[in-house]
């Protein structure tokens, strides 16, 4: 076997596939799969377990399939299809062969399905829901049998024959397995093998009227593809025996063999897909991909790269025994550490204040060199248009001057600062309006300044970034924050929508150096002294710029709450 260069943490799963290698379990083969359910988009944990599923293949000179388990046609879409095969592609992952789908093997799914009613294992029940969740009893007492449970064979046959060509209505009856109604574990209490639903499949049409049940198919599903290793949540732990029955019960080609891993719980974040519909459905946010959403999708459109998702995952550790309760934090610092790495530097100005230069020529340009990036000299330089009015931010202002140095270290009247990449300045005087607010400040350079030291005599008190007033390019820049005020929206009485921040989402008009407004759709930039954006993967024109806010440059949410 080939193992490649890929190398994740050690855990308690890496270990096993070594192990079973060493052994020759399975012919030394490793065999993994991800099989999401296409009702929703992909979210963080998902990302974690795609990261898990084909890292541990690629690990160890494996395969890993995409295969979707599309029991459901109700709650499942194509379009769900197509977004969770974009997002593994855009992680950087490859499956095998072509994209899988349970709906591939529902012939054999009912094969099996009669094999059972043949041995005496299945029967066809007509008890209501709500009579089947009487006699199914609870944790702490036994359930009872249906009294439809001793059908003969025959009689079974020829009613899963009714339900499979539609002659009964939805809810009316449905196949259940026979393994004992007294069980502890509730998941052998002659769970659900079929239902009736009426409903058109995104892959099969109109082909069945039956379908098979989530845990009837997922184990199958496994055997028919010789999956070595099927990585679930902890919560399957429970239904592993009933996979296991299943495997023991029917002929199927392999026997895989489940293992449990705790699931990935992020604050300030929901991750049920039916919470995150109902934020779509309700138009709380913009759709699944809205830059708020903890969808892969949606953090792709905030500007989070893939390296970024992935060595988060590496940092959070993959237990057997517990979930993983994870501060957004980590996830944050993530990205900002890979997008201080890669992303090219620009300047933008969100609130403008004109500054005039007065000794610096009416109507002439000088071209300013600045770094790409600080640390990375083969990104280049670019070009920044330098005339005699500019904006800064109204932030970077203070007439006062009487403010320490220490305390701002910015332009105040009469002092001096440095423009990144160009001259250090002097605020010499200041417009104001009727109303007493500076409109303007009137400024001059200091000769000789741009690359150099500051002359005896003038001391800047710090740096600022700046644009031409008349070559900027106007942007539309929307600056996200978290979706939720609260730390674990999910157990907060009432409903979780209460807990969206008003203030997750703020759209300003941004003033932009003219090269980053050229940029492709998610180029990402550092704005300096401002955070880490992205131009938008859908609105984004050079035409019509729209910048995405990704992140802040350091950790500011503790400080506000």
């Amino acid at each position: 076997m080939t193992v490649s260069d890929t190398k994740l943490p050690s855990s308690f799963i890496t270990q096993i596939v070594q192990d079973d290698i060493a052994g020759n379990v399975h012919g030394g083969k490793v065999i993994t799969r991800f099989p999401p359910e296409p009702n929703g988009y992909l979210h963080i944990g998902h990302a974690r377990s795609i990261w898990l599923n084909f890292g541990i293949a690629e690990m160890f000179g494996g395969e890993c399939n995409l295969r979707f388990d599309d029991t459901n046609p109700e709650k499942e879409e194509q379009e769900y299809v197509d977004a969770i095969k974009a997002d593994v592609l855009w992680l950087g992952y490859k499956w095998a062969g072509e994209v899988r789908y349970a709906s591939d093997y529902f012939d054999k799914f009912y094969e099996w399905a009669l094999h059972l009613i043949k041995a005496g294992k299945a029967y066809v029940c007509h008890l209501s829901a709500e009579q089947a969740s009487e006699y199914r009893g609870w944790a702490t007492k036994p359930g009872k049998e249906s009294p439809y449970r001793q059908r003969t064979v025959e009689e079974n046959l020829e009613l899963f024959e009714k339900m499979r060509v539609g002659a009964f209505a939805e809810g009316e009856c449905v196949l259940r397995v026979k393994i004992d109604m007294a069980s502890p574990n509730m998941n052998l209490r002659d769970p659900i093998l079929y239902r009736i639903r009426k409903a058109s499949h995104h892959q099969t049409g109109d082909k069945w009227c039956i379908y098979p049940s989530y845990d009837f198919a997922h184990g199958q599903e496994d055997a028919i593809e010789s999956v070595t290793h099927s990585i679930c949540t902890l919560e399957f732990r429970d239904h592993r025996p009933l996979y296991d029955w299943f495997i023991e019960n029917l002929p199927v080609p392999s026997r895989p063999r489940q293992y449990e891993m705790g699931r990935l719980n992020l604050s300030y974040t929901v991750t049920s897909k039916r919470k995150l519909k109902l934020l779509v459905d309700e138009k709380i946010v913009d759709g699944w991909d809205d830059p708020r959403m903890p969808t892969i999708s949606g953090m792709r459109r905030r500007g989070y790269t893939p390296s970024s998702l992935r060595k988060f995952c590496e940092m959070v550790p993959v237990s057997d025994k517990n979930n993983s309760d994870v501060d957004l934090a980590i996830l944050e610092r993530a990205v900002r550490d890979d997008l201080n790495e890669n992303a090219a530097r620009a300047m933008c100005v969100m609130n403008p204040l004109k500054v005039t230069i007065t000794n610096f020529p009416e109507g002439e340009t000088e071209v300013m060199k600045a770094a790409c990036h600080p640390n990375k000299p083969e990104m280049g330089e670019r070009e920044l248009p330098f005339t005699r009015e500019l904006y800064i931010e109204r932030d970077d202002f203070n007439e006062d001057s009487s403010l320490s140095r220490k305390k701002f270290k910015r332009l105040v009247l009469g002092e001096w600062v440095r423009l990144r990449s160009a001259y250090i300045i002097q605020a010499n005087d200041v417009v104001k309006d009727d109303q007493g607010e500076i409109v303007e400040i009137i400024a001059s350079l200091v000769p000789g300044t741009v690359g150099e030291d500051a002359p005896e005599g003038v001391r800047p008190r710090g740096v600022i970034h700046w644009v031409s007033a008349s070559q900027c390019v106007e942007a539309q820049v929307r600056l996200y924050d978290r979706l939720f005020v609260n730390e674990a929206p999910d157990r907060v009485e009432g409903e979780f929508s209460d807990q969206i921040n008003p203030e997750s989402l703020k759209v300003v008009k941004g003033y932009l150096e003219p090269g980053a407004a050229q940029a492709d759709p998610e180029t990402h930039f550092q704005f300096e002294r401002e955070g880490y954006f992205v131009t938008d993967r859908h609105d984004h024109s050079p035409e019509s710029p729209v910048f995405n806010m990704t992140i802040g440059l350091k950790e500011t949410w503790a400080s506000k709450n």
